[in-house]
């Protein structure tokens, strides 16, 4: 008997809102990864065809049941190309589906479906935060169906066990949360397009959560506090002395008092969290020497420029850089009390690098490329102001 496998429409997982707590971890591209996904698979017998076909047999049917669930399991393993694109393979097993048919004169018609295959997806991802993005797929899937009937009293199967092989399209769209570098959660919803072995083409849903392991991929640095440099107040500014001409009574001390200017470097990695823009407790007595040295002084103006490595791409890095340097001016007006009308914010991406070329060698992010371009990741702040 053939049995049809409709499209349903599936509801979204929403078990991970829970974990929105921080752009998407910096999905620089160039590693593999693998993981594994347990979700409900979902098909609907098609009951009205399989009455039609036993009453075309001379048989009526009086009850049927329908087993329409089951557990579906995917191993998977992919290359991310760049942040927003990945060739992922695997294998996935959707499942048994099944029923039963009591008919009139008595008999009984059972039907059982097993579905397993393989698949190629290409994968893009759109960073939504830090650590959420939004992904979906399209890809082709060859699948094994697997039939198995039989009958009892009134009702004959003529063929028991037929099975097919067949190439179609998948489909699918989630949301992935990075816990770490190394470790991400998906929760997806797809679609597979598949031949039930008797002559119907139809659709199964299957509603996964999945856990990602990158291979290769740089963890985020320790936080290196003794990096970021001592704050050093300002020296005075040199009194010239007065010019005494003689015999003339001296004339009055002049004191010419130019404006102090001061740069002063911050450590990106004592300030902020690894691809974070929140001045972190440990980076802010720091801040807090520097505004309070800068107390009752007259400010022309105050530059805080954010900087970053060459990792990563342009427009990401000018938006991290300039936000970390707008996190400082926050924290300086805030908790400093400094005139924000006179603070202005830049971000200089990875424009100005303290490290010089060849010094850090290699384009893939790894733990010792971030460490050698440290010095990169800073936040200076330009102060000219007199006293």
């Amino acid at each position: 008997m053939k049995r049809k496998i409709h499209a349903l429409r599936l509801l979204s997982v929403a078990g991970l809102g829970s974990l929105l707590a921080a752009s998407s971890f910096a999905q620089e591209g160039g590693y593999f990864y693998g993981g594994l996904s347990v979700g409900q698979s979902r098909a609907k017998i098609d009951e009205e065809r399989i009455t039609d076909r036993l009453f075309s047999a001379g048989l009526s049917t009086t009850d049927m049941s329908r087993d329409e669930r089951d557990t579906a399991y995917k191993l998977f393993g992919g290359y991310q190309f760049n942040r927003h694109f990945a060739l992922e393979a695997g294998y996935f097993k959707l499942g048994t589906f099944g029923f039963r048919s009591t008919t009139t004169p008595a008999g009984t018609l059972d039907g059982e479906i097993k579905l397993q295959g393989v698949n190629l997806d290409l994968v893009g991802t759109l960073p939504l935060t830090e650590r959420w993005s939004a992904i979906g797929r399209v890809g082709a899937q060859h699948a094994k169906a697997r039939d198995r009937f039989s009958g009892s009293g009134a009702v004959s199967v003529s063929d028991a066990n037929p099975s097919k092989r067949d190439t179609n399209y998948k489909v699918g769209a989630g949301l992935q949360y990075a816990f770490s570098p190394s470790f991400l959660m998906r929760a997806e919803v797809e679609r597979y397009r598949i031949n039930d072995a008797v002559g119907n083409d139809g659709d199964v849903n299957l509603v996964s959560l999945s856990v990602v392991f990158p291979f290769g991929r740089a963890p985020a640095p320790a936080p290196r506090l003794a990096a970021a440099p001592a704050y050093v107040p300002p020296a005075p500014a040199v009194v010239p002395a007065p010019a005494v001409v003689a015999p003339a009574a001296p004339p009055p001390a002049v004191i010419a008092v130019a404006p102090v200017r001061r740069r002063v470097s911050f450590s990106a990695d004592s300030l902020f969290a690894f691809d974070q823009s929140g001045v972190r407790a440990e980076g802010k007595p720091a801040l807090d020497r520097l505004a309070k040295d800068l107390q009752g002084s007259e400010f022309d103006v105050i530059t805080v420029e954010g900087h970053t490595d060459r990792l990563g791409s342009p427009d990401y890095n000018q938006k991290l850089s300039f936000q970390r340097a707008e996190a400082v001016k926050a924290y300086l007006v805030a908790a400093g009390g400094l005139p924000a009308a006179k603070i202005s914010a830049v971000g200089k991406s990875e424009s100005a690098p303290l490290t010089q070329t060849g010094d850090c060698k290699g384009s893939r992010p790894s733990a010792q490329l971030i460490a050698c371009l440290q010095p990169d990741r800073r936040v200076e702040v330009e102060v000219s102001a007199t006293r």
